[in-house]
């Protein structure tokens, strides 16, 4: 048996723990984590201060660093984030359906837990927390496999909340850490068939994609997020500035930011120099086409295909002119990762021919994409952002990590 084997069968065991808890037991865990947290804030970020100096050592872009940084006011957020999943109401045994046969069969349909879930990640130490009380309440057993350039921060934290559930007669091994980061034993959790029921990449498009590719056991593939925003001609300036600039600047390095903006031909003389007034405010870098180019000078780094595949994650962003909604959305079409994309409109029918039209999991017409996250949702927190259609698609929250089971009872029927 090997490392991720041995993991696998610790945690299968203890799922069974956790589907036997009932709502009152889980959420004394959830608490117990929520004050361990707080109660560790200065071991948490010792332990994270020497992930913040490796990774300044080895030259990790600012955004990058953002995504991996804890301080005592992050550290206070996720511990209150853990508090909200308590409030959550327990899917597990939910009466999705139900009905009675002709031959007196009674048949139930109820959520159940996945089991055992595993989940791979880069350099969020939140995530650590996000994923692990979340599949708690939900009745699973987690097994993480953060970035190296996390180690020490995530190490601490699952120590952390082993010690909570610990302390309220939950097995430890309910949530488990792979606390080797080397390629093989990602390999070998990739392929844990018999022990993971669900495989769960958070990250870059590269590490989804290895994971798909690679793995055996069942994925959800999440996260990559090359989104868009489309300033329609009608749109009102201000306000697609704002949607603009907040999709792109607000946080550059999370997948709902956005990665390339379209804007109509008769509004772009008006609209990209405004836009680039917000984006100067943060240096955005912009790969612009011949029409952008000959708007704004320079200044201006022309667009490659490449461009408009690419996940940025900071501050720079494709521009492209367009001479119709249809031909934003067939850009769209082409380039994305089916994650969010926006329309900024005050035509009702371009707004509905966008969101028929565009085959991704959140579409929005008037908001920023931003707002794809579990929290905004109203989920809680989240287990990541689902761009496929089986079996979870956009924010996935606690009903994501459930499955449903059929109970049958008769009184003595055969067939």
């Amino acid at each position: 048996m090997n490392y991720m084997e041995t993991l696998g069968e610790k945690a299968k065991i203890a799922s069974r723990a956790a589907a036997a808890a009932g709502s009152e037991k889980k959420n004394e865990a959830l608490k117990a984590i929520s004050d361990a947290l707080l109660a560790n804030i200065d071991r948490i970020m010792d332990a994270n201060s020497k992930d913040m100096e490796a990774a300044q050592a080895n030259g990790m872009s600012a955004a990058m660093q953002d995504r991996l940084r804890l301080d005592e006011k992050r550290i206070t957020a996720i511990a209150a984030a853990v508090l909200k999943v308590v409030a959550l109401p327990d899917p597990i045994g939910e009466e999705t359906g139900g009905w009675l046969r002709p031959n007196g069969l009674r048949i139930r349909q109820v959520r159940v837990p996945m089991g055992v879930i595993g989940i791979i990640f880069e350099s969020r130490p939140n995530v650590t927390v996000d994923a692990a009380v979340l599949c708690l309440k939900a009745g699973n057993a987690v097994i993480l496999r953060g970035g190296k350039e996390a180690i020490h921060s995530n190490t601490c934290l699952v120590q952390v909340m082993q010690e909570a559930l610990a302390s309220v007669d939950l097995p430890r091994e309910l949530v488990q850490l792979v606390e080797k980061t080397d390629r093989e034993t990602a390999a070998d959790m990739m392929k844990l068939n018999g022990y993971l029921d669900v495989l769960i990449p958070r990250g870059g498009a590269g590490l989804i994609q290895a994971v798909v590719k690679q793995a055996t056991v069942p994925v959800i593939e999440t996260g990559a997020g090359n989104c868009h925003v489309y300033v329609d001609a009608s749109a009102k300036l201000d306000m697609a500035v704002a949607i603009a600039d907040n999709a792109k600047t607000q946080r550059p390095s999370v997948c709902n930011a956005i990665e390339t903006l379209l804007v109509h031909k008769d509004i772009a003389e008006q609209f990209i120099p405004a836009v680039k007034a917000a984006f100067d405010t943060h240096n955005v870098l912009i790969h612009g086409d011949e029409t952008v180019q000959k708007i704004l000078g320079e200044c201006v780094v022309p667009v490659t295909e490449d461009d408009y595949y690419k996940e940025y994650g900071d501050y720079e962003i494709a521009m492209h002119v367009v001479d119709s909604t249809e031909e934003a959305v067939s850009h769209i079409l082409k380039y994305s990762t089916h994650h969010s994309e926006c329309i900024v409109t005050e035509s009702m029918e371009n707004a509905a021919y966008f969101q028929n039209t565009v085959d991704s999991a959140a579409v929005y017409v008037n908001a920023s994409t931003r707002f794809t996250d579990g929290e905004e949702f109203g989920f809680g927190a989240e287990i990541g952002i689902s761009t496929q259609k089986l079996h979870a698609r956009g924010p996935m929250g606690l009903l994501a990590l459930t499955t449903t089971q059929y109970r049958i009872t008769g009184t003595g029927q055969t067939r």
